[in-house]
């Protein structure tokens, strides 16, 4: 892989002060949709749900607006693009995480215009549904996102399963942690591969230091324990792409320090036993967190990713070419 393209999606004239927790799509018109949240700073009563769109032959629209439910912080936005062109979006919104509500809207135009967010699960507290990840096509037609719940003391990773495209969700129990193995808080934020019919995995953000990894053999629905992997983790998002060619792409601050630098791309050709390729996006000291990534296409990859909470940036990848 090689890059193509690296741009900040909007510079100063924004209208917020501070942004977050990026995800996108790619259009049928070979565009692209970004969702972030974005106010005077995480966690405040003005943080709203934002959006840009990226035309085929480049250039960004100016944010706008998309959600805003009520007087309270809006979290982690996710979009997901069915087989039918429809987009659909899932946001948090809650003053502190274990009161987290999913909600969820579809858009029929590509994101420029939305349905009025509904709940997700009508009186559910700590969040159903993606929490920060993407969802992912089952080869059975289920759709599978990676769920998760903190509180003070505790964090657990579950799995959400939709049969009916997105309309009604199961979640799983939680996934069996053995916390000897993982000190700190535990897991959350799973991103989520299929990497044969029926066989799904997960890479988690983990307080101990280390990437944590679930596998499952019945299409999501029982998990094995979750177990750390060689991977340094800062706890901070990650997230993974499984490309055409059966590699897989995971975006990381691959570092156990707290710093959420370097940014970098790890690439497995064995199903993320290993990562011996890299490709590092940001480097200097500051802030480049909580990355999303698809595959794109044309064979490529395209990733947003947090810029010192101020800005989200655009990565896009093409393969390299033969010869």
């Amino acid at each position: 892989m090689h890059i193509i393209s690296h741009e900040h999606i909007f510079a100063e004239e924004r209208p917020f002060l501070a942004c977050h927790a990026s995800s996108l799509v790619e259009l049928a018109d070979g565009g692209f949709l970004v969702v972030w949240f974005g106010g005077t700073r995480e966690s405040g009563d003005d943080v709203a749900i934002w959006s840009a769109r990226r035309g085929a032959a480049g250039g960004w629209s100016a944010p706008q607006l998309v959600a805003k439910v009520e007087e309270s912080a809006h979290w982690n936005p996710v979009i997901f693009r069915a087989a039918n062109g429809q987009v659909h979006l899932w946001f948090k919104v809650g003053p502190k995480i274990p009161t987290w509500r999913t909600y969820t809207a579809v858009s029929d135009d590509g994101g420029e215009r939305w349905s009025a967010p509904v709940a997700l699960v009508p009186g559910d507290t700590g969040g159903r549904g993606p929490v920060k990840n993407k969802p992912i096509l089952l080869a059975d037609g289920a759709w599978l996102a990676g769920a998760s719940l903190e509180t003070a003391t505790d964090w657990d990773a579950f799995v959400d399963r939709s049969e009916d495209g997105g309309v009604t969700w199961q979640a799983t129990p939680l996934i069996p942690l053995d916390r000897s193995r993982c000190s700190g808080n535990g897991v959350i934020q799973p991103t989520l591969w299929e990497s044969a019919p029926g066989h799904a995995h997960m890479l988690l953000r983990g307080t101990g230091g280390r990437v944590c990894r679930s596998d499952s053999t019945d299409g999501g629905r029982t998990w094995s324990e979750i177990v750390p992997t060689d991977l340094p983790n800062n706890n901070s998002g990650l997230d993974v792409a499984r490309l055409a060619d059966g590699r897989l792409a995971l975006i990381c601050n691959p570092v156990e320090s707290r710093a959420r630098t370097p940014l970098s791309l790890l690439f497995s050709r064995d199903n993320g036993q290993s990562w011996p390729e890299r490709i590092d996006l940001e480097t200097e000291p500051g802030e480049y967190s909580y990355p999303a990534i698809i595959a794109t296409a044309d064979g490529g990859l395209a990733v947003t990713y947090t810029w010192q909470r101020e800005r989200i940036v655009w990565v896009r990848l093409a393969p390299q070419s033969a010869g």
